[in-house]
């Protein structure tokens, strides 16, 4: 912490930026092409863009005194252009209707290409991933949605997966996924190590951390909002792609001009035609330890399909509607025979995400807006290990989790005076959860079940002041009323964005949140299934609401290129449950309720010149959790923590041509340690040890062209590498069995993804 203090005030304290500079302009009839020539002069800046955008266009502009954000506003007012700013010096400049709203976001944005170009950080504190401008990340050659979030400072996946990372020392089952405003509760393909949403269908993903909106709920952790365009298409774009896992196909088809478009998209895995070495690899990590010991899915099913659909239509320049429907779908179907004993084990595992939406936006007036939703989200889970012997069947043990959610909204925003903003709306959300495991042999018996009904109704409001001179602050309130519950909450939320000088700003933000639906761990039930987390409801007591408290303060400066980002944060989480550890004690199977203390530190650092791109993430934190009547009521460090992460990164564009090289480094997990005893095998304290170091390089590059000077189809190849050197680390160490006092105890040790290449070929018409 000392080494952090030193390099904060080893900065330089007195550095100018462009940022706040303004120079005198007008502009009578002015071609657009000599105006941006004169902008470039002034401001020391650059602008890429094709001449035919420009052609033909002029823009009046009073005479006064103007900044470059200012001034690119007017030229987007009067044009349909549309600016990137990509750092400090060089801004694009694309066509597109919806110029003038994108480049007033252009003030909101604090770091430009915070990782790579397509990725921000905004004044409200939330990171913006656009995969349609995302350059190259170290280990994917496409933009997948969940990993790019893992490239972010305090984003961490402890067991290497797409979908189970933790923010800020939280679990993964408080991270709040949503797609085009539905809640998803199955968060990976090829149980969790590839994204279920296709990049090609996504337009923005924001991703949420602190100084959390209040019309976000019902997670503790952070927020993913992933949303598709809601543009009118106007010309046909289409395009596929393969890699060496699946393939997949999108398509914009304009149906009435300037008010009717649908997007479609499907990707699918081709595992039962052809088994690539990429393929392989992956399920050697998943089934590791398990009762499926080797990846010949020869004659298997072990397949994954995703799809979306979107109607958007523009009945005026007031209102808009959108339809959209997400649907997610992994099967395993797996068979182990035993010819001596001439018995069959076959697996047999169905995980099902559906979702459907649609939205209305409504622009009543120039100052207020109105944006009204509902959803609705299916997830299923069944599950079924079925014994055979001499062709008869003799016994099935089944598992189900199946989840309805549905909920609507309304949004009202005004704008004030000196663009501020008053947000204030209405939520409601049903959820109806349950689970079961039973076996069926002889007579049937259920070992245990659960379906529970929640119904939330929720306000919100959220006033956000702007004043360059002094700071913006995001003052807001969320109140909730669960009503099977019978409890009422209350959420502040509130965040100050403060500039210090030019070049340096102050973040600091608070919150409460709270959450009903949390995944449990029933390993101890249960040692036969592959997926060991199910969904289930609070139910006041033995399951309580999670609550959340979460304060940060940070600085961030950008300039010249140069952008550092240092954020301090400490988050309490009471009302956890967990299984106690079996393992333990095997007479105690009963759940706990506790707390968890974290407290951390996420830095950024990064350098950009010309076409190269560096930066270091570091990420510090401490997890403790305290249960009642486990560990003698003192608190351990928990499982999943993570204390000390780094990773660097090197990228190089030239061109079309991408490439970059990424390492990572992270002190490995805790695990409680064994000896043999007199009475056999004892426990020392819990997670008491760690795993030894984690590292891992991790290498990609990609090339763009056109088939023809003149076409219209355009190509994509990609080669990426995970683990360049094949490190074999050791992830995680886990102990099954002692669920009865004559059960053995059997140690389960897992390791990381070893050297797996993927090939990726995309063709792409516009």
């Amino acid at each position: 912490m000392k080494l952090i203090i030193s390099f904060i005030i080893m900065l330089p304290l007195v550095v100018f930026s462009q940022e706040e500079t303004t120079f005198y302009f007008e502009y009578n009839d002015e071609p657009v092409k000599e105006v941006l020539v004169s902008l470039e002069k002034a401001f020391d800046v650059r602008f890429s863009y094709q001449n035919s955008y420009v052609e033909q266009q002029q823009i009046t502009i009073s005479r006064g005194a103007y900044s470059l954000k200012t001034i690119l506003d007017s030229i987007a007012l009067q044009t349909n252009l549309r600016f990137e700013i990509v750092d400090e010096r060089y801004i694009i400049i694309t066509k597109g209707k919806v110029a003038f709203s994108n480049v007033q976001l252009l003030d909101d944005i604090i770091i430009n290409s915070y990782l790579a170009r397509g990725i921000s950080k905004s004044k409200d504190a939330s990171y913006k991933i656009d995969p349609n401008t995302l350059e190259i990340l170290p280990g994917l050659t496409e933009p997948d949605v969940l990993e790019s979030i893992q490239q972010l400072p305090g984003v961490i996946s402890p067991n290497e997966t797409a979908s189970g990372f933790s923010v800020r020392g939280g679990r993964s089952d408080q991270n709040r996924l949503i797609w085009d405003g539905i809640n998803m509760y199955h968060k990976g393909h090829l149980f969790g190590m590839i994204s279920p949403f296709n990049p090609n269908a996504t337009q923005k993903i924001t991703f949420i951390n602190k100084g959390t909106h209040p019309k976000y709920g019902d997670r503790t952790s952070s927020v993913i909002a992933i949303s598709s365009s809601n543009a009118i298409s106007e010309t046909v774009e289409a395009g596929i792609g393969v890699n060496a896992i699946n393939g997949d196909a999108f398509l914009n088809l304009p149906l009435l001009q300037n008010k009717l478009s649908i997007q479609a998209s499907i990707r699918r895995s081709y595992t039962e035609l052809y088994q690539s070495h990429t393929f392989d690899q992956l399920a050697d990590k998943v089934f590791q330890s398990t009762k499926i010991t080797d990846s010949d899915f020869a004659n298997n099913d072990f397949s994954f399909l995703d799809y979306n659909i979107k109607l958007n239509y523009k009945h005026n320049s007031n209102n808009s509607f959108h339809l959209s429907t997400i649907g997610i779908d992994n099967q395993l179907d797996y068979i182990t025979k035993d010819n001596e004993a001439n018995t069959t084990l076959n697996d047999v595992l169905s995980i099902k995400n559906s979702g459907y939406s649609m939205a209305w936006n409504k622009q009543w007036n120039s100052k207020f807006h109105q944006y009204t939703s509902a959803f609705f989200s299916e997830y299923r889970l069944d599950y079924n290990y079925i014994t055979n012997e001499n062709e008869n069947q003799i016994s099935d043990f089944d598992k189900r989790n199946v989840i309805f959610d549905s909920g609507i909204s309304t949004e009202f925003e005004l704008k004030t005076s000196n663009s501020n903003r008053l947000s204030f709306g209405y939520e409601y959300n049903l959820k109806d959860v349950s689970y079961s495991f039973e076996i069926k042999e002889e007579l049937s018996f259920i070992l245990d079940s659960d379906k529970r009904v929640a119904d939330t109704h929720s306000v919100f409001g959220n006033y956000n002041y702007r004043n360059s001179k002094l700071f913006n602050v995001n003052i807001g309130l969320r109140s909730s009323y669960y009503n099977g519950l019978d409890a009422v909450r209350l959420e502040p939320r509130i965040l100050v964005y403060k500039k210090l000088i030019q070049p340096l700003k102050l973040q600091v933000s608070g919150e409460i949140k709270n959450q009903i639906i949390s995944e449990i761990d029933e390993t101890v039930l249960s040692d036969l299934s592959l997926e060991n987390k199910l969904w289930r409801i609070a139910d006041g007591s033995t399951f309580p609401i999670i609550k959340s408290k979460q304060v940060s303060a940070g600085l961030i400066y950008t300039n010249r290129g140069w952008s550092f980002d240092i954020d301090h944060y400490y988050k309490s989480i009471n009302n956890v449950t967990a299984l106690s550890l079996g393992f333990l004690n095997p007479s105690d199977n009963r759940f706990h309720i506790g707390a968890q203390d974290i407290i951390g530190v996420d830095l950024f650092l990064k350098k950009q010149f010309k076409g190269f791109n560096s930066w270091i993430s570091y990420a510090y934190n401490t997890v403790k959790n305290k249960y009642d009547t486990l560990n003698d009521n003192a608190s351990f460090t928990a499982s999943s923590n993570i204390r000390h992460a780094f990773s660097t990164s090197f990228t190089y564009k030239l061109n079309s041509f991408q490439i970059a090289l990424g390492w990572k480094w992270q002190t490995g997990k805790p695990y409680t340690k064994y000896m043999d005893g007199v009475n056999g095998i004892e426990f020392v304290g819990i997670n008491t040890e760690r795993l030894p170091q984690y590292h891992r390089l991790d290498f990609s590059s990609t090339y763009s062209f056109d088939f023809s000077k003149n076409s219209k189809t355009h190509g994509k190849i990609g080669l990426s590498i995970r683990n360049v050197y094949n490190r074999k680390n050791h992830i995680s160490r886990e102990y099954t069995g002692n669920n009865t006092l004559n059960d053995p105890i059997e140690v389960v040790d897992k390791y990381s993804i070893g050297f797996t290449p993927n090939l990726l070929f995309r063709v792409h018409w516009n």
